[in-house]
């Protein structure tokens, strides 16, 4: 770096002398948007005994918020640059915080779809947000490495800290808590982020293209329900029309935005090579990572018979993994390469999937926790440099933008890991055999769900019920295991990809 260059970056420093308390103010709101995507996995068995949602209505109120924050992303990223990037983050949190109270109060399954859709909306203002006011607030490349590990962390360590924070809420309290545990955090992000943070625009956005925001929001959506159902139910007319509907709307977006003087997304950034590769292991990583979570939680609760709090405890190595490899991350890429540092945490997290596939009834917790703090470190590793990567591209007029892509890809990740996972679980439990006696409504609450089939149990004659959720329980795991098996392929194979994909890529 030349010394006018050094001089105009402590020049810009100096005028931030509280960016590490601002860093932790945006670090806040990435941990509870990313904890808030996977707290409810402990909350499923007291919501379904409460609200009684079908399996189908369960998927959708676990995957929902990640669904409409994937497809509002780019738009609320692009407006942050427009609007102004700390405008947007204050405000959503605001907002994040009042549609919490309707998540916690929701009284009927169709009600909590909507109140999870809401806070989708509002999560959807705030992910971009903070990591482009990284990108406006850290001009020294090595500091930004930092600071994008420390919020890399958080959004990895996130996924995995929900679980805990669930548990020692459900422990004391009913499900609803694990909403209102937003609010005096969202408190304390505003009335400090006022004060703290600095506002940041694009001096010269242009026109916010309402037609790209309602195609990207509708295309992105209807993609990702026709996978979700297709995967359950086969292909039926309504599912294709919704795939046809999807892909139409996000072909119409990318030719739309080639033709725009100030486009949403700059689709031109996709034509780097590495800029490609980063996003796909990002969404990949995280895709292994949701899934894993949200459907391990499940396991340890209805499976091995574990409290909320002992499920949430065990899970707690791949946040530690998570947090661990992600603030050093940066470094590693620098030292080794940026190619080695996202595969070989690919591979990582493949690893841990891959000893999924062995987990039982009777698996100890060593080995569990051993798997998780593998992945987790994985992970870490993996989104943290990916981001770095999509944010160095671009000149910080756009971050934003590139933001909004980087997490796009973490939320669409995180929902296709519930959904196409789940479809993978859903599937093979409902195939279960019931034992011979069980009347037809118990059979029909069992194969909706695995919390079904253990309220069913509960009121059979004890040896019924035994038999039954033992039967529930065998093709739960089952399922889990498949799902893992695939999973696993899927990382190890985006590994190889991101080798060549990454290849002489360096962070800025």
């Amino acid at each position: 770096m030349t010394s006018t260059a050094q001089q105009v970056t402590q020049e810009q420093d100096a005028r931030h002398p509280g960016r590490w308390l601002a860093l932790a103010v945006l670090v806040l709101a990435v941990l509870l948007v990313a904890v808030d995507a996977t707290v409810l996995g402990l909350a499923t068995p007291f919501l379904s005994e409460d609200l009684k949602p079908s399996g189908t209505q369960l998927l959708w109120i676990g995957d929902v918020y990640s669904f409409v924050i994937a497809g509002l992303l780019v738009s609320m990223g692009s407006l942050g640059d427009r609007i102004g990037r700390k405008k947007l983050l204050l405000t959503g949190a605001v907002a994040f915080g009042a549609v919490s109270v309707l998540n916690a109060y929701a009284t009927t399954p169709e009600t909590m779809i909507l109140a999870r859709a809401l806070l989708g909306v509002a999560g959807a203002t705030l992910m971009p947000s903070t990591l482009a006011l990284i990108r406006n607030i850290f001009h020294d490349p090595k500091e930004r490495s930092v600071a994008i590990g420390i919020w890399g962390a958080a959004a990895s360590a996130g996924a995995a800290v929900g679980p805990l924070v669930g548990g020692t809420l459900l422990n004391h309290f009913w499900w609803g808590s694990v909403f209102l545990i937003n609010l005096p955090v969202m408190a304390v992000l505003v009335l400090v982020g006022v004060k703290l943070l600095p506002e940041s625009r694009d001096p010269s956005p242009g026109p916010w293209d309402l037609l790209s925001v309602a195609l990207s929001l509708v295309g992105m959506i209807a993609v990702v329900y026709a996978v979700k159902e297709a995967a359950v139910h086969g292909f039926r007319w309504d599912i294709a029309l919704a795939a046809v509907v999807g892909v139409t709307g996000l072909v119409w977006f990318a030719r739309r935005q080639l033709t725009l003087r100030s486009p949403l997304l700059d689709m031109r950034l996709f034509q780097h090579r590495g800029f490609s590769g980063a996003v796909l292991a990002d969404l990949l990583t995280i895709l292994g990572l949701a899934g894993l979570v949200f459907f391990l939680s499940q396991f340890l609760q209805l499976v091995q018979m574990r409290s909320p709090l002992g499920a949430g405890l065990i899970e707690l190595p791949a946040a530690l993994g998570a947090v661990g490899t992600g603030l050093v991350a940066g470094a590693v890429a620098r030292r080794a390469s940026v190619r080695v540092t996202v595969s070989g945490g690919l591979a990582a997290l493949g690893l841990a999937l891959g000893a999924c596939t062995a987990l039982t009834a009777d698996t100890s917790v060593v080995l569990m926790c051993s798997a998780l703090f593998v992945g987790g470190a994985g992970a870490g590793l993996a989104f943290t440099v990916t981001a770095d990567v999509i944010l160095s591209s671009v000149p910080k007029e756009q971050a934003g933008a590139a933001s909004a892509v980087s997490e796009t890809a973490y939320e669409l990740g995180s929902a296709l890991g519930i959904a196409l996972l789940g479809s993978v679980v859903t599937g093979i439990y409902r195939g279960f055999t019931v034992p011979a006696g069980v009347p037809a409504d118990a059979v029909a609450a069992a194969q909706d769900s695995l919390g079904g089939a253990v309220e069913a149990a509960h009121r059979l004659p004890a040896e019924q019920g035994a038999a039954l959720l033992q039967a529930a329980q065998d093709s739960f795991t089952a399922g889990f295991e498949t799902a893992a098996g695939v999973a696993a392929a899927v990382l190890f194979a985006t590994a190889v990809a991101a080798w060549f994909m990454l290849k002489g890529q360096r962070l800025g």
